[in-house]
């Protein structure tokens, strides 16, 4: 291989990694959506601020990503940064009952449906935590194992919870006239 040949293919390579200027610039053509993640997880104003903050300079000191990663990483930045923050565990376990599975069929589904924010700051944080990162956010039963460091198991239960807390509390809303949060497609 020439030198010149050598130089190309170096550059071709640094050109499919995300730089910092990519990073600043998703984190602040998509500010909203990534605060709002961010807030999301915390419930907090203080704590939501300092998660965005550090998953800003998290993604840029960290690893190389390629370039069609950065939306994906810096949410998965902010996440990290928000477990790190509250550090969320189960705190109840409770044996499911057959006829949870049934009523969780009943929940609206589909582009329109819509979870009230005051309800979804309402759930414990863990079930918060689980609800945001697999209802909202679409990460695998397996990808919030690993980042929350529980079991699948474990997971399936706080989403089940969060799903019944939120149908049982009557929060969900299918109007526009309220503050509400639509599933990601």
């Amino acid at each position: 291989m020439t030198e010149q040949a050598h130089i190309q293919d170096s550059k071709k390579e640094a050109n499919a990694y995300a730089s910092r200027e990519d990073f600043r610039r998703v984190f602040d053509e998509d500010l909203k959506e990534l605060y709002q993640l961010s807030f999301l997880l915390t419930g907090d104003l203080a704590r939501a601020e300092r998660c965005f903050v550090g998953g800003l300079e998290d993604c840029e000191t960290g690893n190389s990503v390629f370039r069609e990663w950065v939306h994906s990483w810096a949410k998965r930045a902010i996440i990290q940064n928000a477990i790190r923050e509250l550090n969320p565990r189960p705190s109840r376990s409770t044996p499911l009952s057959p006829t949870i599975f049934s009523d969780i069929d009943h929940l609206p589904s589909g582009p329109d449906r819509h979870f009230e924010v005051h309800a979804v700051l309402g759930l414990q944080d863990f079930e918060r935590f689980v609800f945001v990162m697999s209802i909202l956010e679409h990460y695998s039963e397996h990808d919030c194992a690993l980042l929350l460091r529980r079991s699948v198991v474990e997971i399936r239960e706080a989403r089940i919870r969060a799903l019944t807390d939120l149908a049982e509390s009557r929060h969900m809303d299918h109007s526009q006239k309220q503050i509400v949060l639509q599933e990601k497609k």
